[in-house]
């Protein structure tokens, strides 16, 4: 039988199902790929290189603030820009997991072709995303400057901190609410749109960057706190843009009138929600925290070495950006293919991810390798102090990447299909059980070097773990969204 007209598992269940209208699924007719037909290799490449794209994009974002910053302001304004990412990336992580199950979920119900279970899922996701992304974006405003003091931020780096970070949070609703679109969009096949906006926000964050911090022209110098501006004004501008489009082309979501239903909190969905996002928050949350913990390990041998850190954790973002587009393009491919019935194609997308992620990831290494010292140069000065000590911060670390990265598409796979514990564990186990016992077990005797090592010993132990639960775990007997269409 044609797989384009196979019968839907909602269909043999006998239960009525609504076809997709424009913008509902991933269907060809919507001017996306199909990513339940068709061959998995070039399909799954196509899907793939947009988010890649969006993930560079908001990598040279980093960048660039970084570059001006450090350029600009200094050393102590660069470890201030540092140690408040980590804090950040670690509070956002609390609402971001929930953007994964949320692509997940909307994932498969298009894969099944359930049109009203996608608006439930939107539905729910939209009252969650308001009200968690606000009360976290309040929270840390109020918070910043005892989780810094937490931290062991240097003093003459702390006050610029505290700046720069309330503005970020200021941000966060924003930001939270932008990240969902943009899950959601390719939850249902398109990649290609979140693409463009995220193009535009960084754009927009890049050039107005200079301006903010310097206060050139008409503008405020506001110091490292312009930085943040600049991104609080490029999602404000992008989020509103966004919508007017999804508005224009009538997508799925953007609820109409007589969706509104919807919005009110559904208690079968947003237990389904949390329950598969909050383990994949806590996994992304160990992620910052452990980089929280071993800021506040490298924070202890100065200012140089922490500005070289932070340096290197610019590079590092570009290194791993492709295993994540992967992660995430195999994670989506897989959910509308379960929802779909189709496992068969799922073993396939998650090996020839597997492949993919390792020449994706290995390039930029031997790349960075190759040209270190131009690229370093970029973030920090010749003359610093700093710049030597990146220099081998790099040569230690790198390599270990090529493993982690691939470890994203074994997780990516399995929490298609709304299995989010293990993949918990094995992030537990190789982050707190390996690496940040490593960083402190080994520094009275490596120093810093203990912290460096701790990062290819710990991917070894996640690849390893991550692809054993992959081959014999027992993760292809779940079935996410059972619970939810029965209600």
């Amino acid at each position: 039988m044609d797989q384009s007209t196979r019968p839907r598992p909602s269909e043999a269940s006998g239960r009525p199902v609504s076809r997709r209208p424009s913008g509902a699924g991933p269907g060809r007719g919507a001017g996306r790929p199909d990513l339940t037909t068709g061959p998995i290799a070039k399909t799954l490449l196509v899907f793939a290189l947009p988010i890649l794209g969006s993930n560079v994009l908001q990598s040279i974002n980093g960048s660039a603030n970084a570059i001006w910053v450090s350029h600009l302001l200094g050393e102590a304004a660069l470890t201030a820009t540092a140690n408040a990412n980590q804090i950040f990336f670690l509070m956002l992580s609390g609402v971001m997991g929930v953007t994964l199950a949320a692509n997940v979920m909307i994932g498969q119900a298009a894969g099944a072709g359930n049109v009203e279970l996608t608006k439930r899922v939107v539905g729910a996701c939209c009252f969650f995303f308001v009200f968690a992304s606000t009360a976290l974006g309040v929270a840390g405003v109020f918070c910043t400057p005892f989780i810094l003091d937490l931290m062991g931020t240097p003093p003459d780096a702390r006050a610029d901190a505290v700046a720069y970070l309330r503005v970020i949070f200021a941000t966060m609703p924003m930001l939270a609410f932008f990240n969902f679109l943009i899950m959601a969009q390719r939850g249902l096949g398109d990649s290609r749109t979140p693409f463009f906006f995220s193009l535009m926000s960084v754009t927009t964050a890049v050039v107005l960057n200079p301006f903010l911090i310097t206060g050139w022209g008409p503008f405020p110098t506001l110091g490292v706190a312009g930085s943040a501006g600049a991104t609080f004004f490029a999602q404000a501008v992008t989020i509103t843009a966004m919508i007017i489009l999804l508005i224009r082309r009538k997508s799925i979501l953007m609820l109409r009138r007589a969706d509104w239903k919807y919005l009110r909190p559904d208690v079968t969905l947003l237990a389904t929600l949390v329950g598969k996002g909050v383990p994949m928050s806590l996994q992304m949350m160990l992620v910052s925290l452990s980089a929280v913990t071993l800021m506040s390990f490298v924070n202890h041998y100065g200012s140089a070495t922490a500005a070289a850190y932070g340096a290197v954790l610019q590079i590092i973002t570009y290194v791993q950006m492709p295993a994540m587009a992967l992660g995430a393009s195999v994670s989506t491919m897989a959910a509308q293919n379960l929802g779909a019935g189709r496992m068969d194609r799922v073993n396939r997308v998650t090996w020839i991810g597997v492949a993919y992620a390792l020449v994706a990831t290995a390039t930029p290494v031997l790349i960075i390798y190759l040209c270190q010292p131009f690229i370093l140069n970029a973030f920090l000065p010749r003359t610093s102090a700093a710049f030597e000590i990146a220099h081998h911060i790099n040569a230690v670390i790198l390599w270990g990447f090529i493993l982690f990265g691939m470890s994203f598409v074994f997780t990516g796979v399995v929490r298609a299909n709304g299995v989010v514990w293990p993949p918990l564990l094995i992030m537990i186990l190789a982050l707190w059980g390996v690496r940040v016992p490593m960083a402190w077990a080994l520094a009275p005797s490596l120093g810093a070097d203990s912290v460096w090592w701790s990062f290819p010993v710990g991917s070894a132990a996640m690849i390893a773990m991550s692809a054993a639960y992959f081959v014999w775990g027992p993760w292809r007997k779940a079935g996410l969204l059972a619970k939810v269409e029965a209600a």
